[in-house]
């Protein structure tokens, strides 16, 4: 591998999940879509030494022990160092496994992002993806889009323990709308899923809204369901199923060019969640002000965030105004 003789810059974006199940791990099939008004980006500048710079997130700075526990309690105990030393190791790996030759010459790393924390807009893969494409860009290697989301899951899943899917990492890298299918035939012939990229002129109006208040790692949602799930629990089976037909459903209405039949089947997509995960009163509180606002509402990831359809503009300002009234933000989110 060769560097390119200029510092380069990468970025990932957001992610909010439409449809369908949560991720790869209960072989279903989902549709979500980059969120392009906050972004996670990562550059390379050739270097003696290799150095990954922390980014200000990671400085531990605070006026009293209370404002510390509070942070702490708030966003964890982990930032984007170790992500982007995931990143490293899992590039570095892979190179290895595809007979890439070495790196010849070091790089300082910088990274930074704007995507709202642990609020399930996919800031941490964001990141690992984010600093994946730079590192190929720096060395001139062509990753091809699905085994980008792979070692971004792997950089994760495997080398930090976290739980997770691909299908944060597959919007990440495809940069689009896209329908996936995680069945296991598919999974296990080829190594990834059957990714379909839409073209995103096909959606709804769509809203978006958080409160970075409710911020809760995405693991205390997965680590639940993932056992339940191996356990074959008869209700989660159940509910993974008919999400993935919920995917399947909209997949084709999207095609076929009837994009507001979806609100049903959003709203339908949280009733199923609900039906097998606990809901903290405050996420549970958004999905409810925003469908009595008339629109559809379902979570965006694993809770903070939640993502809909409105009619007209008169919806979107009610959304607007009570959904601000409980502290969340709103906005149209960016997906092309």
């Amino acid at each position: 591998m060769t560097p390119l003789p200029r510092p380069v810059t990468a970025h990932a974006y957001a992610r909010a999940g439409l449809i369908g199940n949560p991720s790869d791990g209960y072989h279903g099939k989902t549709i979500a879509v980059p969120v392009k008004n906050f972004v996670a980006k990562v550059s390379l500048e050739p270097s003696d030494e290799l150095v990954i710079a922390p980014h200000q997130s990671d400085t531990v700075r605070c006026g009293s022990l209370q404002e510390l526990a509070e942070q702490t309690r708030r966003f964890g105990y982990y930032g984007g160092l170790r992500l982007m030393q995931a990143a490293i190791v899992v590039f570095w790996d892979y190179c290895r496994s595809q007979g890439i030759a070495g790196a010849s010459a070091n790089f300082r790393l910088r990274y930074r992002s704007d995507i709202p924390r642990l609020v399930g807009l996919a800031g941490s893969s964001a990141l690992v993806t984010a600093c994946l494409k730079a590192l190929a860009a720096y060395y001139r290697t062509d990753i091809p889009l699905p085994v980008l989301a792979n070692l971004a899951l792997v950089a994760e899943r495997d080398q930090l323990g976290i739980a997770a899917g691909l299908q944060d990492r597959v919007v990440q890298a495809y940069e689009s709308l896209v329908y996936m299918d995680f069945s296991p035939a598919l999974m296990e012939r080829q190594g990834y899923g059957d990714y379909r990229p839409i073209d995103p002129r096909l959606l709804p109006p769509l809203y978006l809204a958080y409160d970075s208040a409710c911020a809760e790692g995405s693991e205390r949602t997965h680590n639940t369901l993932r056992a339940r799930f191996d356990a074959r629990d008869e209700l989660v089976v159940d509910a993974m199923s008919r999400l993935a037909e919920l995917a399947e459903q909209a997949y084709t209405l999207l095609q076929d060019g009837h994009p507001l039949e979806l609100k049903p089947l959003m709203n339908r997509g949280f009733d199923l969640r609900r039906s097998i995960c606990t809901i903290a009163p405050a996420h549970l509180r958004m999905i409810e002000t925003a469908q009595a606002a008339g629109a559809s509402a379902q979570f965006a990831g694993s809770g903070g965030a939640i993502i809909g359809i409105y009619d007209d503009e008169a919806m979107y300002g009610r959304l607007q105004t009570e959904l601000a009234a409980i502290g969340c933000s709103v906005i149209l989110p960016l997906v092309r």
